[in-house]
């Protein structure tokens, strides 16, 4: 089973869907069908976009020859649910659900799991999601903000954080379940979390902006110039938010998303490029060196993942700043499609236990 398993991987984004087809742990092929935004706003709600994302998938199926029926699992990309413990769910009605009322929110990856389930019913097999993004395992300490009215939320990349700090322990030759990391994924948005004896134990909430500024998300803004601005006469609230996510960061400094084209602003002499992308490095930066104290300084290892650790001024500069904390692992890229095969193998296996969503 654990080389011959046959699985398939589904992961929606906002417009596009990934999918790929392992057997054991080796990717056998893999595809990213693009959705146009225009085709994507004739639907109402992210749910109803389930038959285009299904006839993807039956066409990536069919253009490499896979038998339905010989799968042994389907895993989609978790979406918005309530906060979870980490780990590998099997898809069922509670979630669907869940999911396809949008009651926890709304956001592509919610088809994940809808998505899963389709196909494995199709085929006749399990249907997993993993390390959803509302994993939440927080001290209790991390949950006070300041005011009661609004508690600190567990939102962030957990699937690639979990699945890089794996990663960084094997190397290591560690335990993560009695491991200190710090782990940094880097990417769009940017999420930094405190990862102690196999929980995160903080984390701020990337999906609403918390945190270092990113390409694409504003960071931690000054609180009392926010209040100021989200009642101003000519900005509403849906404005507002999306500046902080979605056309905050970069966006708002530099009019785009890609550290690339920052890059080559900043190598060809422009200075204000290399402010806002020097910046945003140590906000980074800052954001780790805080979780020396969340850690009370036992650090085995700081992570630096997530696409934005492809780039080597980014890795540099963050570096620069936080090695007196300890051994900095570098794991570039999302890895989230090899993370999800993973945690369907694992739970063929039984390596890990299924949890059931309730």
């Amino acid at each position: 089973m654990r080389d011959t398993a046959r699985i398939l991987v589904i992961n929606p984004g906002s417009t596009s869907t990934k999918i790929s087809f392992f057997v054991g742990s080796t990717e056998a092929c893999a595809d990213t069908r693009a959705h146009g935004t225009t085709e994507l706003a004739t639907y109402a709600t992210i749910a109803a976009q389930a038959p285009l994302r299904r006839a993807a998938i039956d066409g990536f199926v069919r253009e490499h020859g896979i038998e339905l029926t010989a799968l042994d699992a389907v895993i989609g990309r978790g979406g918005l649910l309530k906060p979870l413990q980490s780990g590998v769910y099997a898809v069922n009605e509670t979630m669907v659900e869940d999911l396809r009322s949008a009651r926890h929110g709304a956001h592509a990856s919610n088809l994940g799991a809808l998505l899963a389930r389709e196909v494995a019913q199709a085929a006749g097999c399990p249907a997993f999601i993993a390390d959803p993004v509302v994993v939440d395992e927080l001290d209790d300490l991390a949950r006070l903000s300041g005011l009661p009215e609004l508690p600190r939320r567990s939102i962030f990349h957990a699937l690639n954080q979990k699945s890089a700090a794996r990663e960084a322990c094997r190397r290591l030759g560690r335990s993560y379940e009695s491991s200190s990391l710090i782990v940094a994924h880097m990417g769009g948005g940017i999420s930094v979390g405190a990862h102690r004896d196999g929980r995160v134990i903080d984390v701020n909430n990337a999906l609403d902006g918390e945190g270092p500024f990113s390409p694409e998300r504003a960071g931690t803004v000054p609180a009392g110039q926010l209040a100021e601005l989200t009642v101003s006469v000519d900005r509403d609230l849906p404005t507002v938010k999306r500046m902080l996510t979605g056309s905050g960061g970069l966006v708002a400094y530099c009019g785009t998303n890609d550290v690339r084209d920052v890059r080559s602003r900043m190598d060809a002499g422009d200075q204000d490029a290399r402010l806002v992308l020097a910046a945003m490095c140590y906000q980074i930066a800052k954001d780790i060196a805080s979780h020396g104290a969340t850690l009370c300084g036992a650090i085995d290892a700081i992570v630096l993942t997530g696409g934005l650790a492809h780039d080597e001024f980014v890795v540099g500069e963050v570096s620069r700043r936080i090695d007196y904390l300890g051994e900095i692992v570098v794991i570039p890229g999302e890895r989230e499609m090899v993370s999800l095969a993973a945690a369907a193998l694992a739970a063929l296996c039984g390596d890990r236990e299924v949890r059931c969503y309730e």
